[in-house]
């Protein structure tokens, strides 16, 4: 199953929404599709869909779902891939009412040179990249939360008087 989420923000992504009915129309997307709609207001025709999750909903779908496909949101991104999910991005753009800035973009420039998603800049490319999340073996997520816990911890106790 392929989990689409868009956030749960004020901010609509209809584009992505749309795009993923007509990729399932022309047959690219054979799989069931799942999505959490958000703000959006585009209904989708060939997939099921809701437009919030509460937080366990949600964490079952990802539970159940192989792929995810999501707006540029850390969040579900992290999540995701620490769970051993294969991620498509698209970032919400200003242009488009998505958000107020680009940062998305900035976000999965990092995500996407690390090889552990598959980001898609523009929607015109989301039948190529969803060939390549299928076909691609993305790297690991590697955390360095206990890293930087060990470096502050060593840090406080070179620092401690006594």
């Amino acid at each position: 199953m392929i989990f689409v989420t868009v956030g749960s923000q004020k901010f609509q992504f209809n584009r992505l929404l749309k795009r993923i009915d007509e990729l399932i129309e022309e047959g690219v997307i054979t799989e069931e599709v799942f999505a959490q709609t958000g703000a959006s207001d585009y209904i989708p025709k060939r997939y099921s869909y809701k437009p919030f999750l509460d937080r366990n909903s949600f964490a079952e779908k990802i539970s159940e779902c192989d792929k995810v496909i999501t707006h540029g949101g850390t969040g579900v991104i992290i999540g995701s891939v620490k769970k051993g999910k294969k991620v498509l991005a698209v970032p919400r753009y200003a242009k488009y009412g998505e958000h107020v800035d680009d940062h998305q973009l900035q976000l999965l420039k990092q995500f996407d040179e690390l090889r552990i998603i598959v980001a898609c800049y523009e929607l015109e490319e989301l039948e190529n990249k969803y060939k390549e999340l299928c076909e691609t073996q993305l790297n690991p997520y590697k955390s360095s939360t206990n890293e930087l816990i060990e470096s502050i911890d060593q840090f406080i106790q070179s620092n401690i008087k006594e």
